[in-house]
């Protein structure tokens, strides 16, 4: 039996802004307490080494997001139903976008959305390999504002927006508010949202998870810094600042920080920053939830919580949601 033809994939490109660098930054370390946006993390090295941070033993994140899937799939699937359109979020490896597919009735068509048109194409071409009866129509936009859905051509019962990986806890309580907002606007009405959520726990489960043994996280960190030293012609001193990472109980999250570890000058995109020794940069926010706390948060969105599935320790949780 001959194999159907496979499907030209075309982007549907809003052409997101992708930020300017070199200003983002110098506002950035400009501020009373310095940033760095965790968005510039992920150039070729740094991609590299956070692939590396997931395989790590401290890092339960990703090992323990893939078994819950594993674990309820078909329960996850059942509730989602047939002939549902998947629009992912921040569309990254397709090992969790596998599990769903692989185990849904007959999905309408799959929508991956990422501000990356290049990477995004390159994922969606692979898996219209695997995946040649499927529909898959990526959109190039900036999923942190609403964006009009491409209709596929096969009607579909509901869309499900799919966000794995505990990536809301990289947003403020207010950007995952607003987030939310948007992920109904494209699930619609009677639409779905399936969903990976960091737990609250002890600190120690928590610091160890982002300050490796291995030292990778920090690597990933520092990797930062090399990056502008590439991309705005700086001067940082790997060497003179060290990572760091806390749990904030106050604010319900860890902190990634890079430290100067004395008094140094900075020569960035032509100006130069000071830093104090012991002044740091903070990289990184990564928020952990109550499950009601979340539950609460969705609602404001308009979602309810339909099931939720932990590990048997409660360290990481998959939730489904319902719009009326």
């Amino acid at each position: 039996m001959s194999q159907p033809a496979l499907k030209p994939i075309i982007l549907i490109d809003y052409h997101p802004p992708s930020g300017d660098i070199r200003q983002e930054v110098l506002e950035g370390l400009a501020l009373p307490q310095k940033r760095l946006s965790p968005k510039w993390f992920y150039d070729e090295e740094g991609s590299r080494l956070f692939d590396q941070i997931t395989r790590l033993p401290e890092y339960y994140p990703t090992r323990t997001e893939l078994g819950i899937l594993h674990t309820h799939i078909g329960e996850m699937a059942e509730l989602i139903g047939s002939r549902a359109a998947i629009v992912e979020f921040g569309a990254g490896s397709s090992v969790k976008i596998r599990i769903l597919l692989d185990n849904l009735n007959e999905p309408a068509a799959f929508i991956p959305v990422d501000i990356s048109g290049e990477h995004l194409l390159d994922a969606a071409r692979q898996l219209a390999m695997d995946y040649p009866n499927l529909e898959i129509l990526p959109v190039c936009a900036d999923f942190t504002q609403a964006f009009d859905l491409p209709v596929p051509a096969e009607t579909a019962n509901r869309n499900l927006v799919f966000f794995p990986g505990s990536t809301i806890g990289n947003f403020s309580l207010e950007q995952a508010r607003q987030l939310l907002k948007v992920m109904a606007i494209e699930a619609g009405a009677g639409g779905g949202l399936l969903i990976g959520v960091d737990l609250k726990k002890d600190s120690a489960t928590l610091e160890s998870a982002y300050n490796d043994a291995a030292g990778v996280t920090a690597e990933f960190n520092l990797n930062l810094l090399a990056r502008l030293n590439r991309e705005l012609d700086a001067d940082f001193d790997l060497n003179s600042f060290a990572h760091r990472a806390v749990y904030n109980e106050d604010k319900g999250r860890i902190e990634m920080h890079l430290v100067s570890e004395k008094n140094q000058s900075v020569n960035i995109a032509g100006q130069q920053i000071d830093f104090a020794a012991g002044e740091h940069i903070l990289t990184e926010c990564s928020h952990k939830y109550e499950l009601q706390e979340f539950a609460e948060l969705a609602a404001e969105a308009g979602f309810t919580m339909r099931k939720v599935w932990t590990d048997p320790e409660k360290m990481f949780s998959v939730q489904y949601l319902e719009l009326a």
